[in-house]
């Protein structure tokens, strides 16, 4: 019996059924960050940690940078409490490097970065141009915008930052009038990816979307066709045929992946212990409990059995746990300037995401 027969079999019987200064503390963090990694005695948990107020915060002016999108830019959209842009993320067993814009641009000299997932790595990415561009306003850029990619140049060190949306990674072609989801097939994704130097995926929010947002009308894997599936499953199917991708087409030697863990919504208080909070609209301050109430996401549970299976390297951007904390932090009415809509999904900027980037500035 074929590989695909066998897990479509498994696929119809789970659908019937249900689915981390670069001192001796940062390398302590990256040694257990590397998925791939060999456990240690020296370990560090970046997630395990507090959010500590910083007077040096934040890291660059939203009304100063012109890369972030209207909805990410809460401060323009009218709030007034700015105290959520003032705090860092401090692991209790390790430090994180503190964010050197100039650095970071030596680090990545002459290399492509690029950025592939839905609008989280959207906010991600304009969060970083922002804090090169703030760090290094002196350095000529470019940006533009060409379809579904995002592209941030500086000619003068050969340095390309791009996004490209591509919200479940895996295919979505269009057969007929379906569009059909092959949970088994990156090829026609994967060919925007080749030549980078660095990636940095990410994916879940559009698995989740039903309805008039969902955005196929049939799932394939293989031969066998469904019209839907429990999402935790076509996540992590999904997942394990991107991994298939690094581990065939990767060299680890030149290219670096991440993967940016799940970003927590904060659309219902019980998660956090307010069960009378429908929404993060009354949260000011990041929350000090000692464990997240509503526990581990249940998608980066899914993430980290994938990557700790893959055999090539990939670094986890371990954001899920501590962004959990960070109830105040989301855009909610200040997603747009007439306040009548509620965002508690993305993040406003300057704000979480810069935390994300510093991960990534202390990997590299």
């Amino acid at each position: 019996m074929g590989y695909f027969t066998v897990i479509a079999a498994a696929l119809i019987v789970l659908t019937a059924a249900l689915l981390l200064s670069a001192d001796s503390s940062t390398a302590k963090l990256i040694k257990h960050h590397n998925h791939h990694h060999h456990h240690s005695e020296e370990q560090c948990d970046v997630s395990d940690g507090k959010w500590v107020h910083d007077s040096a915060y934040p890291l660059y002016n939203a009304m100063k940078c012109p890369f972030i999108d209207k909805p990410f830019n809460c401060i323009k959209n009218g709030r007034r409490n700015r105290e959520y842009q003032k705090y860092r993320w401090q692991p209790h067993h390790c430090n994180i490097p503190r964010w050197n814009g100039t650095d970071f641009l030596m680090k990545i000299r002459s290399k492509k970065v690029m950025f592939v997932g839905d609008s989280m790595s959207l906010n991600q990415f304009q969060s970083l141009i922002c804090m090169i561009h703030s760090a290094n306003p002196h350095f000529n850029h470019t940006y533009s915008r060409k379809g579904a990619v995002s592209t941030f140049k500086i000619p003068a060190l050969k340095i390309s930052i791009s996004f490209l949306r591509n919200a479940l990674l895996v295919d979505l072609i269009k057969v007929g009038n379906k569009r059909v989801l092959k949970l088994d097939s990156v090829q026609k994704s994967a060919a925007a990816w080749k030549g980078n130097d660095i990636l940095i995926f990410d994916s879940w929010h559009w698995w989740l979307h039903s309805g008039r947002k969902q955005m196929w009308d049939e799932i394939q894997f293989g031969k066998v066709k469904v019209k839907d599936m429990t999402r935790l499953v076509a996540y992590e199917i999904g997942l394990q045929t991107w991994a298939r991708w690094v581990h065939k087409n990767v060299d680890s030697k030149r290219v670096r992946i991440f993967f940016q863990g799940v970003s927590p919504d904060h659309d219902s208080g019980r998660e956090w212990g307010q069960p009378n909070a429908t929404h993060c609209i009354a949260e000011q301050r990041p929350l000090t409990l000692q464990a997240y109430p509503g526990g581990p996401h249940p998608a980066d549970v899914v993430l980290n059995r994938v990557l700790k299976g893959l055999k090539k390297r990939v670094h986890l951007l371990n954001i899920s746990k501590l962004s959990q904390f960070r109830v105040d932090g989301h855009p909610h009415i200040y997603v747009t300037a007439s306040r009548r809509a509620i965002d508690c999904t993305h993040w406003c900027l300057p704000g979480v995401p810069d935390i994300w980037n510093q991960l990534l500035y202390a990997f590299l």
